[in-house]
């Protein structure tokens, strides 16, 4: 029931305090700060709008100190914005693990390794030359 209308308010703020939150509790409970990650769900329990705003302002959980995972991999967004099967998913998904990595993602789940991982490398390879 969780894609039953999800409702925020200012979604990326909210996301942001709710993941603090979590932090603390693993902290509270031991964890090291570096054994944890920000994982912002998306697509789950988020409207086309909300995915799209995390992602668009992912650099402020970014900004929070942690690693940030993105998993946008065959999301149900690319079929709301582009009419995609599932299996016809890929070229979008890469898109959006360029945009989550050059957002400062750490971390992206990906369905189609190889190809993300070309994308992404070339990527790296641009930035490189830009220092």
């Amino acid at each position: 029931t969780m894609q039953n209308s999800p409702r925020y308010d200012q979604v990326v703020e909210e996301v942001g305090e709710f993941l603090a939150q979590r932090v603390e509790v693993c902290r509270d409970a031991g964890i090291a700060a570096d054994q944890l990650l920000l994982d912002p769900g998306f697509g789950f329990g988020k409207s086309l709008e909300h995915n799209l705003a995390l992602l668009k302002h992912l650099d402020r959980l970014v900004a929070m100190g942690m690693p940030v995972l993105a998993g946008l991999s065959r999301k149900s967004m690319i079929a709301h914005l582009l009419g995609r099967d599932v299996d016809k998913r890929m070229p979008a998904s890469i898109a959006l693990a360029l945009i989550a990595v050059q957002k400062g993602a750490h971390i992206v789940r990906v369905h189609d390794v190889a190809e993300t991982s070309d994308a992404l490398r070339i990527n790296q390879a641009l930035q490189l030359l830009g220092e």
